[in-house]
Protein backbone atom coordinates (compact mmCIF):
# COMPACT_ATOMS: atom_id res chain seq x y z
CA UNK A 1 0.00 0.00 0.00
CA UNK A 2 2.86 2.36 0.85
CA UNK A 3 4.39 1.83 -2.60
CA UNK A 4 1.03 2.52 -4.27
CA UNK A 5 0.67 5.81 -2.37
CA UNK A 6 4.26 6.75 -3.22
CA UNK A 7 3.52 6.07 -6.89
CA UNK A 8 0.45 8.32 -6.76
CA UNK A 9 2.46 11.14 -5.16
CA UNK A 10 5.64 10.82 -7.24
CA UNK A 11 6.18 13.21 -10.11
CA UNK A 12 8.56 14.39 -12.77
CA UNK A 13 10.93 17.08 -11.53
CA UNK A 14 9.86 19.62 -14.13
CA UNK A 15 8.16 22.98 -14.35
CA UNK A 16 5.93 21.83 -17.23
CA UNK A 17 3.32 20.16 -14.97
CA UNK A 18 3.33 23.28 -12.77
CA UNK A 19 2.46 25.39 -15.80
CA UNK A 20 -0.36 23.00 -16.70
CA UNK A 21 -1.63 22.98 -13.10
CA UNK A 22 -1.79 26.76 -12.95
CA UNK A 23 -3.41 26.97 -16.40
CA UNK A 24 -6.05 24.40 -15.45
CA UNK A 25 -6.85 26.09 -12.13
CA UNK A 26 -7.01 29.62 -13.57
CA UNK A 27 -9.58 28.44 -16.13
CA UNK A 28 -11.61 25.92 -14.10
CA UNK A 29 -11.71 27.42 -10.58
CA UNK A 30 -13.80 30.45 -11.66
CA UNK A 31 -16.35 28.04 -13.16
CA UNK A 32 -16.46 26.13 -9.89
CA UNK A 33 -16.84 29.44 -8.05
CA UNK A 34 -19.80 30.32 -10.24
CA UNK A 35 -21.46 26.99 -9.52
CA UNK A 36 -20.73 26.83 -5.78
CA UNK A 37 -20.66 30.45 -4.63
CA UNK A 38 -22.48 32.39 -7.31
CA UNK A 39 -19.36 34.45 -8.01
CA UNK A 40 -18.57 35.91 -11.44
CA UNK A 41 -22.27 36.05 -12.31
CA UNK A 42 -22.79 32.35 -11.65
CA UNK A 43 -25.91 30.62 -10.39
CA UNK A 44 -24.65 29.54 -6.95
CA UNK A 45 -25.07 26.14 -5.34
CA UNK A 46 -28.87 25.81 -5.14
CA UNK A 47 -29.47 27.03 -8.68
CA UNK A 48 -26.61 24.88 -9.98
CA UNK A 49 -28.11 21.79 -8.38
CA UNK A 50 -31.48 22.62 -9.96
CA UNK A 51 -29.83 23.22 -13.34
CA UNK A 52 -28.04 19.86 -13.22
CA UNK A 53 -31.28 18.23 -12.11
CA UNK A 54 -32.81 19.46 -15.38
CA UNK A 55 -30.12 17.36 -17.13
CA UNK A 56 -31.45 14.38 -15.16
CA UNK A 57 -28.22 14.13 -13.17
CA UNK A 58 -28.52 12.50 -9.75
CA UNK A 59 -27.87 14.87 -6.84
CA UNK A 60 -24.59 13.13 -5.91
CA UNK A 61 -23.24 13.49 -9.46
CA UNK A 62 -24.36 17.13 -9.54
CA UNK A 63 -22.54 17.74 -6.26
CA UNK A 64 -19.39 16.08 -7.64
CA UNK A 65 -19.52 18.26 -10.76
CA UNK A 66 -19.44 21.34 -8.54
CA UNK A 67 -16.89 19.94 -6.06
CA UNK A 68 -14.43 18.77 -8.71
CA UNK A 69 -14.49 22.12 -10.48
CA UNK A 70 -14.15 24.16 -7.28
CA UNK A 71 -12.09 22.02 -4.90
CA UNK A 72 -10.43 19.84 -7.53
CA UNK A 73 -9.03 22.86 -9.34
CA UNK A 74 -7.54 24.07 -6.03
CA UNK A 75 -6.06 20.63 -5.33
CA UNK A 76 -4.48 20.64 -8.77
CA UNK A 77 -3.26 24.23 -8.38
CA UNK A 78 -1.44 23.34 -5.16
CA UNK A 79 -0.30 19.98 -6.48
CA UNK A 80 -2.24 18.00 -3.87
CA UNK A 81 -3.30 14.48 -4.90
CA UNK A 82 -2.72 15.62 -8.48
CA UNK A 83 -3.00 12.25 -10.19
CA UNK A 84 -6.20 11.20 -8.39
CA UNK A 85 -7.81 14.60 -8.88
CA UNK A 86 -6.81 14.66 -12.54
CA UNK A 87 -8.45 11.28 -13.15
CA UNK A 88 -11.62 12.45 -11.37
CA UNK A 89 -11.66 15.60 -13.51
CA UNK A 90 -11.08 13.57 -16.70
CA UNK A 91 -14.16 11.52 -15.85
CA UNK A 92 -16.07 14.75 -15.18
CA UNK A 93 -15.11 16.31 -18.51
CA UNK A 94 -15.87 13.12 -20.43
CA UNK A 95 -19.28 13.15 -18.77
CA UNK A 96 -19.77 16.77 -19.83
CA UNK A 97 -18.89 15.88 -23.41
CA UNK A 98 -21.24 12.90 -23.65
CA UNK A 99 -24.09 14.37 -21.60
CA UNK A 100 -24.25 17.91 -22.95
CA UNK A 101 -21.85 18.74 -25.78
CA UNK A 102 -21.28 15.91 -28.26
CA UNK A 103 -24.58 16.47 -30.05
CA UNK A 104 -23.46 20.02 -30.93
CA UNK A 105 -20.23 18.76 -32.50
CA UNK A 106 -16.57 19.52 -31.95
CA UNK A 107 -16.40 23.29 -32.35
CA UNK A 108 -17.35 26.03 -29.93
CA UNK A 109 -20.40 27.79 -31.30
CA UNK A 110 -19.56 31.47 -31.01
CA UNK A 111 -21.19 32.53 -34.24
CA UNK A 112 -22.89 29.41 -35.57
CA UNK A 113 -26.54 28.54 -35.73
CA UNK A 114 -26.48 25.54 -33.36
CA UNK A 115 -27.69 25.87 -29.78
CA UNK A 116 -24.99 25.13 -27.20
CA UNK A 117 -21.26 24.60 -27.37
CA UNK A 118 -19.16 21.82 -28.84
CA UNK A 119 -16.55 19.87 -26.94
CA UNK A 120 -13.23 21.25 -28.19
CA UNK A 121 -12.66 23.10 -24.88
CA UNK A 122 -13.37 19.92 -22.90
CA UNK A 123 -11.02 17.95 -25.15
CA UNK A 124 -8.24 20.46 -24.48
CA UNK A 125 -8.83 20.29 -20.71
CA UNK A 126 -8.71 16.48 -20.85
CA UNK A 127 -5.33 16.74 -22.61
CA UNK A 128 -3.97 18.89 -19.77
CA UNK A 129 -5.35 16.46 -17.19
CA UNK A 130 -3.91 13.40 -18.96
CA UNK A 131 -0.42 14.90 -18.77
CA UNK A 132 -0.88 15.59 -15.05
CA UNK A 133 -2.26 12.09 -14.43
CA UNK A 134 0.73 10.53 -16.21
CA UNK A 135 3.59 12.75 -15.03
CA UNK A 136 2.31 13.98 -11.68
CA UNK A 137 2.39 17.44 -10.21
CA UNK A 138 5.93 18.52 -11.12
CA UNK A 139 7.80 21.16 -9.14
CA UNK A 140 6.42 23.28 -6.30
CA UNK A 141 3.70 20.84 -5.25
CA UNK A 142 2.31 19.51 -1.99
CA UNK A 143 2.49 16.00 -3.46
CA UNK A 144 6.29 16.30 -3.29
CA UNK A 145 6.17 17.15 0.41
CA UNK A 146 3.84 14.23 1.14
CA UNK A 147 6.11 11.94 -0.87
CA UNK A 148 9.11 12.95 1.28
CA UNK A 149 7.17 12.22 4.48
CA UNK A 150 6.17 8.74 3.28
CA UNK A 151 9.73 7.83 2.24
Amino acid sequence: MKNFIKTLLSSESSFAPLILRVTFAVVIWPHGSQLLLGWFGGPGYSNSMAMFGAFALPAMISFLVIAIQFFGSLFILFGLFTRITSVAAIILFLGMIFKAHIQVGFFMNWSGTLQGEGYEYHFLVIGILLVLAIYGSGKIALDNELYKKIK
